[in-house]
């Protein structure tokens, strides 16, 4: 389990180390991180494709395993194209749930797929 003190920010810090350490922030460019979430995302989806859309308590060991990896993936590639565009994660994701409750107000959308 993850440590509870570990924030966005100190998760951002550790990407950004990771790809310095390796001298690959020449590489890492909005559009070639946007890519390569996109890329992510979808080996995500594929360890989706075909199966049984059973509940996630369902899922085998193995494949929570493996969708971890995929989803870390994906999130590791997000925190990358925040830190190449210096954005914050945190005010990005809080001004979008706004947006996002303004757009579907809880009384209106409840039980409705979105």
């Amino acid at each position: 389990m993850a440590d509870a003190t570990v924030t966005v920010g100190l998760l951002r810090e550790r990407v950004a180390r990771f790809v310095k350490e390796r001298d690959w922030g020449r590489f890492h460019n909005p559009k070639d991180i946007a890519i390569a979430t996109s890329i992510e995302a979808a080996e995500l989806l594929e360890r989706f494709l075909w199966g049984d859309p059973s509940p996630p308590s369902q899922l085998s060991g193995e494949d929570r395993e493996a969708v971890a990896e995929e989803l870390a993936d994906v999130l590791i590639y997000g925190l990358s194209l925040a830190n190449a565009l210096s954005l914050d994660v945190s005010d990005a994701i809080l001004a979008k749930i706004a947006k996002n409750e303004a757009k579907y107000p809880a009384d209106r959308v409840r039980g409705r797929a979105p």
